[in-house]
């Protein structure tokens, strides 16, 4: 098949895969308001359990230089049925420590997801880079959108010790991907060219794209991990129900999933940094108008919110896959180190500041520290262009 091809079919089976992944890595958020009752843990106990999910993303790197020299499509594979189980059991935890132990279990599991299905997305999009990343980021964000609901819908169903029952569904599921996925390959289109490009001097050439990539993460992360792990928390505070709470996290989710599946598309059009600074001008401004709305408006402007906050997502995927290197899947390593990293210090900053001075005033907070992504967003591209 011709390389400049979009491939439909495998761009929407490994979009399924991050569908299927992506839909029990989001039952933490969600379940937060239990476990915290369940288990007397602080905010900032809860932070931690982000914190411990993202450990593994450290590796990420490691991992990258992995998936360029061998064939890693089984992980993309399998690794969904291991946090599905994992994140089934969360729920039955009888401790903290278990709590963070299946946590970090999760953690590894998507490490090893993430990093190298973009890469593939990349090899199986032709020269619509920035449209397969769309589709990519749509079934992460569609699956953070039905995530909610499926886990609190086992809760009043089978009750919160027995959501296990969730397993078998991501082990019929592991067993179509194996048939449909298999003959994927990752590396080989890039094998030949490993000689002539070693770690360091890809860190080098790509320098001031990557130190441009952190400042923008971190500021973004802020806010974006704020309500993304302390939504449903945040309004049950305010005196809503843990249902109100986890509709409204669907609801972003939903949003976020159609602003995904814009962007990128978008971004091939308009350009990768028109679409990221307009979307990291309007993203503080909406989530501050958010915090401070009430009725109706607020899911009005939480739909507003999730498109513009998400649509970043594959447009910062498309650019590093866009720049020119042998070696992808380190890039990619990299980028998604720095992105969750930056995600975890962000909500132990989140539940430290909301221990101290409520999740109300931390909202706040977030929302302005994000406006200052906006200059990174402007010299990302400065040098370097992808």
């Amino acid at each position: 098949m011709s390389k400049d091809k979009f491939e439909t079919g495998n761009v929407m089976l490994i979009s399924a895969a991050h569908l299927l992944h992506d839909i029990y890595s989001s039952f933490l958020a969600p379940l937060l308001p239990l476990l915290i009752e369940k288990l007397g843990i602080t905010y900032s106990l809860a932070g931690l359990l982000n914190v411990i999910q993202r450990i593994p993303s450290l590796f990420n790197p490691f991992i990258g230089i992995i998936a360029d020299k061998v064939h890693m499509r089984y992980f993309i594979i399998f690794t969904p049925l291991v946090t599905a189980t994992a994140a089934s059991l969360i729920g039955a935890a009888p401790t903290f420590t278990l709590l963070a132990i299946l946590i970090f279990v999760m953690g590894v599991s998507a490490a090893l997801f993430h990093v190298p299905s973009p890469v593939m997305i990349k090899k199986v999009s032709g020269n619509y880079t920035g449209r397969g990343m769309s589709f990519y980021m749509f079934g992460g964000e569609i699956a953070r959108t039905v995530g909610p609901v499926i886990i609190l819908g086992a809760v009043s169903l089978v009750g919160l010790e027995h959501t296990y029952y969730l397993i078998p569904f991501s082990a019929l599921f592991t067993v179509f991907l194996y048939f449909k996925l298999r003959n994927i390959r990752i590396s080989d289109e890039f094998a030949h060219r490993q000689k002539q490009s070693n770690i360091s001097t890809t860190l080098k050439k790509h320098k001031t794209f990557l130190l441009m990539l952190m400042g923008l993460l971190l500021f973004r992360t802020i806010m974006k991990s704020a309500i993304t792990a302390f939504l449903p928390t945040f309004l049950t505070a305010q005196g809503e129900t843990v249902w109100f709470g986890g509709i409204a996290l669907a609801t972003l989710e939903l949003a976020g999933a159609a602003g995904t599946l814009f962007a990128g598309t978008i971004s091939d059009r308009i350009g990768r940094k028109t679409t990221l600074v307009t979307a990291s001008i309007l993203s503080p401004v909406v989530f501050w108008l958010f915090i401070h709305a009430a009725g109706q408006m607020r899911f009005v402007l939480l739909i507003l919110l999730g498109f513009v906050l998400f649509a970043s997502g594959p447009v910062l995927l498309a650019s590093v896959q866009d720049l020119k290197s042998s070696r992808p899947a380190l890039l990619n390593g990299i980028y998604m180190t720095l992105n969750f990293f930056s995600s975890a210090v962000a909500v132990m900053f989140v539940g430290f500041l909301g221990d101290i001075r409520g999740l109300f005033f931390t909202f706040e907070v977030t929302a302005a520290l994000a406006l200052l992504s906006v200059p990174f967003a402007f010299l990302i591209f400065r040098k370097n262009k992808p």
